[in-house]
């Protein structure tokens, strides 16, 4: 891992709460440090997701934003057990990632996975999932998952049409996302979806925040 924008190690000393970029490569998000494996212009942070995001301390980012990326991450588990350890509580966390039923995803030959409606709440206490549980026994790392949105594939006039009517429908509850998985989405495919995670963590007073090194 490597800064190589300055500003992010006086973050860090400054006890600034970050705000990252996951995967970000050349689109920057305003007020956001842009996280890429490859350095590009506009990158600020140079790290492989795939290991331990070592240089950041615990409790030290205030929000993470992902789009299109986690499906390259072979050791997913790993990857949100380093992200919940840097957010702090009550941190964000925003995923973007391409449903299951997206036909375009499986063209990308380093695309390694798809995700579904449940695919997040595995990190989730059973208290915290729907009514439809699932196992959350994978690992010991806690997310509340406080919503999900599933958006429509759009390429044709039709389908915009579709998206138009379908996508409010589908997305007016679980139950609703539910049953649109299992019964609609191989027929109006959904092109990503995105959720809006909180670590489960306790809270940390700020003084007793680790302080990083310095860039």
């Amino acid at each position: 891992m490597q800064f190589l924008n300055p500003e992010v190690g006086r973050h860090i000393r400054d006890g600034v709460g970050l705000k990252l970029n996951v995967g970000g490569g050349e689109r920057p998000k305003p007020g956001f440090f842009n996280v890429d494996v490859v350095n590009l212009p506009g990158v600020d942070v140079l790290a492989d997701l795939n290991e331990p995001l070592s240089d950041l301390p615990a409790d030290s980012v205030d929000e993470v934003y992902t789009r299109h990326t986690l499906e390259h991450i072979p050791r997913l588990t790993e990857l949100m057990g380093e992200l919940h350890r840097v957010l702090r509580p009550g941190g964000r966390l925003e995923v973007i990632v391409p449903h299951f039923s997206n036909p375009y995803g499986y063209s990308d030959p380093t695309h390694v996975r798809f995700f579904g409606l449940y695919s997040f709440f595995y990190f989730s206490d059973p208290a915290d999932q729907p009514r439809r549980k699932v196992p959350s026994f994978y690992t010991p790392v806690r997310f509340r998952v406080e919503s999900v949105r599933l958006t429509l594939l759009r390429e044709t006039w039709a389908d915009k049409c579709v998206k138009a009517v379908l996508q409010p429908l589908a997305n007016r509850s679980v139950a609703a996302q539910d049953w649109y998985e299992r019964r609609m989405c191989r027929l109006f495919p959904v092109s990503d979806v995105r959720y809006v995670l909180r670590p489960v963590k306790a809270a940390v007073p700020p003084a007793a925040r680790p302080v990083g090194r310095a860039a």
